[in-house]
């Protein structure tokens, strides 16, 4: 019998009435002689609630306690769908990550996953049990609740599927899979039949909500099969795959974009070895992305340009000004900006994408500030107000629609 992991996120859990009719497809799946583990999020805005409560307590709520406090949304979520399965029918019982246990490393609130005790569990199921394991949450080394970061019951359905040697894992959502860009900006989207990992992963990176990168980079190292489909409607979904069964006439799978970003650039770095070393070591907690260095031989020095995260912004210009280890003129900010990118394993073998990618933008009078470039992306960074037109010319451009 196939083993089949089934995760459900929170706008799928999001009432009673939607945990009872999750029940129902999580019955047809057992009932098709699927082994099935179910993992379940927090409905639908329990976890902001939760974390709006830390706040009236301290604008600095212990990190360990806040684990603890929103790991209860889970816990409620997955005892109400074990007893929607029981009054179906159905042999279920729910467990909270410390019962198994799923061991985690690394610190509170972003810790990762590093081993699953599956002894307990598999037995449950060979005696037709129906598992249902809370996601988003692990133990420590210490018996602390831990938490993955948000979006983590996705990275809780990888690894479970990983430690167990699932068949498949089903992720449930509120789309009907992964589209060509984002439907929201553009009506033209359409679904994704089957997607490799590797444009999965970029796609996921560059601002796609679909899944969280970290899940997909796992599933694509164990070779996980993954479906995304929408727990409302009867579509197959999005396939993510290898990318040697993903077939494309076409170069380009999707658009991507992201506002969430700022750049920075520093003016006037003296150009030395090691010096792009020594700015970035005090930003190592920050996620930098698109670095670009334009060097002036005359004058012996450098611009350094990167983006990050628009929330890391103060905190990256406070790091910079505090290192005394790099000598620059001045430091430029700009928080106005957006990142858009095309996607395509076809890119490899179709010559000619940069040129059109380029024209396409050049015609609608677009301006490029930085070009960051991999085997199957090219992101460019522009002003933020120009970021629907071009999501939509390049939509189109690479024939899309």
């Amino acid at each position: 019998m196939p083993l089949i992991v089934l995760k459900f996120g929170g706008t799928s859990v999001g009432s009673c009435d939607k945990i009872i009719k999750v029940a129902k497809l999580v019955k047809q799946y057992y009932d098709q002689k699927n082994k099935v583990i179910v993992v379940s999020s927090a409905m639908g805005g329990a976890t902001d609630d939760l974390i709006k409560k830390s706040k009236k307590i301290s604008n600095t709520f212990e990190k360990s306690e806040q684990d603890v406090l929103v790991s209860t949304g889970e816990q409620i979520t997955c005892s109400l769908l074990a007893g929607a399965l029981i009054d179906l029918g159905l042999k279920s019982r729910s467990w909270l990550s410390w019962q198994l246990p799923i061991l985690t490393e690394g610190s509170h609130t972003s810790s990762r996953i590093k081993k699953i005790n599956i002894k307990e569990v598999l037995s449950f199921i060979k005696k037709g049990g129906i598992p249902v394991i809370t996601g988003f949450q692990g133990v420590s080394i210490d018996r602390r609740v831990t938490t993955i970061g948000r979006g983590g019951s996705d990275a809780s359905a990888i690894a479970i599927a990983k430690f167990f040697g699932a068949d498949r894992c089903v992720i449930y959502t509120d789309v009907d899979g992964v589209y060509t860009t984002d439907p929201k900006v553009n009506s033209k989207a359409k679904q994704i039949d089957k997607i490799s990992y590797e444009e999965m992963l970029e796609m996921a990176s560059l601002g796609a909500k679909v899944m969280q990168p970290s899940s997909i980079q796992d599933a694509m190292l164990n070779n996980i099969k993954i479906d995304i489909r929408s727990t409302f409607s009867k579509n197959l979904g999005t396939k993510i795959t290898d990318e040697i069964n993903v077939i494309s006439k076409k170069a380009i799978t999707g658009i991507s974009y992201t506002k969430d970003i700022a750049k920075i650039t520093v003016i006037g770095v003296k150009d030395k070895p090691g010096v792009a070393s020594e700015m970035f070591k005090p930003l190592k907690e920050i996620n930098l992305d698109m670095i670009v260095q334009s060097s002036s031989a005359d004058k012996g020095e450098t611009d350094i340009t990167f983006t990050i995260k628009r929330e890391d912004i103060k905190k990256a210009i406070n790091l910079l000004k505090k290192n005394k280890k790099i000598s620059y003129e001045k430091i430029i900010q700009n928080d106005k900006v957006s990142k858009v990118s095309v996607v395509g394993v076809g890119m490899i073998t179709q010559p000619g994408v940069a040129q059109k990618f380029f024209n396409a933008l050049a015609k609608e009078k677009i301006n490029i500030m930085v070009i960051s470039t991999s085997e199957i992306k090219i992101s460019v960074l522009i002003d933020r107000q120009h970021t629907n037109k071009a999501v939509k010319v390049l939509h189109k451009e690479f024939d899309l629609e």
